[in-house]
């Protein structure tokens, strides 16, 4: 009788026991719920919005430095992955932060990754959020280091190559005027002189050249445009230079293609491209320059047999004075303004050039410029060829 009755009660105890377990485990969960909902209200309203609309990555950390919030522009600069920090640096000044109550700011240089050498210059600002929180903002100056650096090295360096032929045209003067009774000295020293002043003279004029193509207004009023006989002249001013080192100079592809500019200007881009061609090809060689159209673009390359331009170099061939041969621009007079000047000509188009090298192998250059068309006359407000 007893035994019977112990049955339905360990069905019972069981029963309640289950009952309280599933209370409690309820109530854990709302009580995570509750705290999540609390921390949540924590974070002012309105900082999503504020990220985004704030131009520097901006990222929110919880105390435990928990990223709970951050820009699109934080995660595209490789600032957070998976709720983290990514970088150690960032974590200093949030915990600065903390300790001190009161905003931080430092320069600091991130690494782009965890290869090379490459680094991000940026600004960061760190601030209290409300109670528990710490706001990061990120301003990535590195474009704007690395346009300061190219204008410091261009005041560097014009200075320098001025400073070259100037210093040569005062010394030679002086030898000059005391070899005056030996007209063998007079003339030699008077070559030279001349050699000098047309250097300080193109170094002039490529400079205030480069200046004027940077205008916003620099290709005022477009014409139609032969190529072939923009590429014919460049050859022609560039033959006696080849002719000296036994250079060839190839001209192949169509001869009638044509693009609506101003022809010197081209002129000059062509030209700059087939001497920097022959100033790099080895005596002997052979330089190609040929045409051709391709999707509404003319193309213009310029190819050689010379030493080509290592893949570090390439980036930077473009920029003002930069060359990547220095003893033999010295030797050579060259201003390093000339691959600057075809790129800005080329842009002033309405087109882009492209780069292709092969160190020990030799380079091309492409000046790629849209196709004179009725598109292309109305998109520049002139009458269609």
């Amino acid at each position: 009788m007893q035994s019977a009755w112990l049955v339905p009660l360990a069905m019972l105890f069981g029963l309640a026991v289950g009952i309280a377990l599933t209370l409690l485990v309820s109530l854990s969960v709302r009580r995570g719920a509750l705290a999540a909902e609390a921390a949540a209200e924590d974070v002012p309203d309105g900082i999503d919005g504020m990220l985004e609309a704030l131009e520097a990555p901006g990222l929110v950390l919880d105390p435990s430095n928990t990223v709970v919030k951050h820009s699109a522009g934080a995660a595209a600069l490789g600032l957070v992955h998976q709720r983290a920090l990514l970088h150690p640096a960032l974590s200093e000044v949030v915990e600065e932060v903390r300790a001190t109550g009161e905003p931080v700011v430092r320069n600091l240089l991130l690494p782009r990754g965890p290869f090379g050498d490459s680094n991000l210059d940026v600004v960061v600002r760190g601030a209290r959020l409300g109670v528990r929180y710490v706001l990061l903002l990120v301003e990535d100056r590195s474009e704007a280091m690395r346009l300061e650096d190219v204008r410091r090295d261009f005041v560097a360096n014009i200075s320098h190559e001025l400073k070259t032929p100037i210093g040569a045209i005062s010394l030679l003067s002086e030898a000059l005027d005391s070899a005056a009774d030996d007209a063998t000295a007079v003339r030699r020293f008077a070559s030279r002189l001349s050699e000098e002043a047309h250097r300080l003279a193109r170094i002039t004029q490529e400079i205030i050249e480069l200046s004027r193509l940077q205008a916003a207004d620099a290709l005022k009023a477009p014409e139609l445009i032969d190529v072939g006989h923009v590429v014919a002249s460049a050859i022609d001013q560039n033959s006696v230079a080849a002719g000296a080192r036994g250079i060839e100079l190839v001209r192949g592809g169509q001869k009638h293609a044509q693009v609506y500019g101003d022809e010197a200007l081209l002129i000059v881009a062509v030209h700059n491209l087939i001497a920097n061609a022959i100033q790099y090809s080895p005596d002997g060689g052979r330089v190609g320059v040929g045409v051709r159209t391709s999707d509404g673009l003319v193309e213009v390359a310029v190819t050689d047999q010379g030493i080509g331009i290592a893949p570090a170099d390439r980036e930077r061939v473009f920029e003002r004075f930069y060359r990547v041969d220095q003893a033999r621009s010295r030797n050579t007079g060259g201003s390093g303004l000339g691959l600057a000047i075809v790129k800005h000509v080329v842009q002033n188009h309405g087109g882009e050039v492209r780069l292709w090298s092969r160190t020990g192998q030799g380079s091309t250059f492409t000046l790629r410029i849209p196709e004179a068309s009725e598109a292309r006359a109305a998109a520049l407000g002139l009458e269609s060829a």
